[in-house]
């Protein structure tokens, strides 16, 4: 029988893989830190975790570059269920207007999880986006940033979906941040999957009224 330590050295464990394995491009073991039902809510995907990885596949192939960096872990465990939040940084290398640019992103991964068959899993993970950056890899080099553009932008991830969007991705532009009702609103909801409530994708990906 396993005990709540035990618990949680194996979700602490599958939280390091998830960082190591995704960035790595290891597909076959980041497939395992999922259930098969799993779902990714990220700023430019939200789908199943099968679809996820094949995304993310293909964007390694055209050379995208996203890392990420993970800090502290709190875990909240009620039996077989548990939410973890972990501290992270998001770090994209891409063009943007013609100059290569990192931006950093900081705020934390919000973890469903849930024990089946002896094994943790991640259920859904919503990243909350607290604040970002963005610098010239080059410093002499300026990139030429629409501020008008830049102003519409969600304020915890707006360097980040700006460089998305540079290269092609739509960008969700509802996703949680430090404050606000969408992130009271994912609170409520890990507080109820503690307490055995059903969680579905559909919850999230429907805006949150203000």
């Amino acid at each position: 029988m396993t005990t709540d330590r035990d618990d949680r050295l194996a979700i602490a464990d599958l939280l390091q893989n998830w960082a190591m394995w995704r960035d790595a491009g290891d597909w076959e073991r980041f497939r395992t830190v999922w259930h098969d039902d799993g779902w990714m809510m990220a700023t430019w995907f939200q789908g199943p975790a099968a679809d996820f990885i094949r995304v993310s596949q293909e964007g390694w192939a055209k050379g995208v570059s996203i890392l990420h960096f993970l800090g502290g872990i709190s875990i909240d465990l009620a039996g077989n269920r548990a939410i973890s939040q972990t501290k992270m940084t998001i770090s994209q290398r891409a063009p943007v207007h013609g100059v290569i640019c990192d931006v950093v992103c900081t705020g934390r991964f919000y973890d469903f999880l849930e024990k089946r068959d002896g094994r943790w899993g991640v259920v859904l993970r919503q990243p909350i986006y607290e604040k970002d950056r963005i610098d010239p890899v080059d410093p002499a080099a300026l990139p030429k940033i629409d501020a008008a553009k830049l102003a519409t932008l969600p304020e915890g991830y707006r360097h980040l979906a700006y460089i998305q969007e540079e290269i092609g991705y739509t960008v969700k532009r509802d996703m949680p941040g430090l404050k606000g009702a969408a992130v009271d609103a994912l609170y409520r909801r890990g507080a109820g999957w503690l307490r055995g409530e059903a969680v579905t994708p559909q919850m999230f990906l429907t805006p949150i009224a203000a």
